[in-house]
């Protein structure tokens, strides 16, 4: 069994038909994983620098590079975040937590310096626009690090409180948290699975938008998923279920059903 058809077979739970030749770039991002156990080991010097330049490596809308990032290494702070997460403990374990921003303040000074207005900032465009460029330029970290032989997982936890998040890294107006990423090198006592995804009848749409799969995908997927959780010693549980009970209601979002009026508070305007 070649590498590609056993990575492909994880990813989506059963056998698929492969048709191309697998190369170190696709099996790489097929086998990507959150890793949730790290080792407190420090990074190599100049792993850091080297991820930002795989970031800015990514595409930016208009060249604008809408976004910034903030390195926190510091182990108290690091604490503080783990904390204002839910007590996630691959914050405190890991040497590294980089927290992505949308950053629409670097333009906004510039326009101040060069006596131009900068109205265009204050619209719902130019909000998703240093989200979408921070997203982009955060997954060729993670892409960066795997080829490093480093783990990651995401934090979207990092936007329940924005407004402590905010004043911990001293953030100015027109620059909001979007989510962390947490960087180290993965345990291997403790191993990380590849996690199933949805098949892709259920995403990949041809031409126009197709509704006809979609339960069929999902029903699919409920039962992978319920061999995925047991598999790991989990209470098995139909994806489906889980991801509605999810967005029950704002009680499920953590906070986050305040982001429009936190974002608001940094200094956006997403009305428009």
């Amino acid at each position: 069994m070649s590498a590609l058809f056993q990575l492909l077979h994880d990813r989506y739970g059963s056998e698929q038909d492969v048709r191309v030749d697998g190369n170190a770039v696709l099996e790489s991002l097929l086998g990507h994983r959150s890793v949730r156990a790290f080792l407190p080991d420090d990074l190599p010097a100049g792993t850091l620098e080297t991820l930002i330049a795989a970031a800015q490596s990514a595409p930016s809308s208009s060249n604008l590079q809408a976004w910034s990032v903030v390195a926190v290494e510091d182990q108290a702070r690091r604490y503080r975040f783990a904390d204002w997460t839910g007590g996630q403990q691959h914050i405190r374990d890991a040497p590294l937590l980089l927290v992505w921003l949308a950053d629409l303040s670097r333009l906004e000074r510039l326009g101040t310096q060069l006596g131009e207005p900068v109205a265009g900032l204050d619209y719902l465009d130019s909000f998703l626009m240093g989200v979408i460029d921070a997203a982009l330029a955060a997954q060729n970290v993670v892409t960066a690090a795997e080829s490093l032989g480093l783990g990651t997982v995401y934090i979207g936890a990092i936007r329940n409180r924005i407004d402590q998040v905010a004043a911990e890294l001293a953030l100015p107006a027109k620059v909001a948290p979007v989510f962390g990423l947490v960087i180290g090198h993965p345990d291997p006592t403790r191993p990380a699975a590849i996690k199933p995804r949805l098949p892709q009848s259920a995403v990949l749409h041809r031409e126009q938008y197709a509704v006809s799969e979609q339960q069929s995908a999902v029903d699919v997927y409920d039962v992978v998923m319920r061999r995925f959780y047991t598999a790991q010693g989990l209470p098995p549980q139909a994806w489906s279920a889980h991801s509605v009970a999810r967005v029950r209601g704002p009680e499920t979002l953590y906070g986050r059903d305040r982001l429009r009026e936190q974002i608001e508070a940094l200094g956006f305007f997403i009305d428009n």
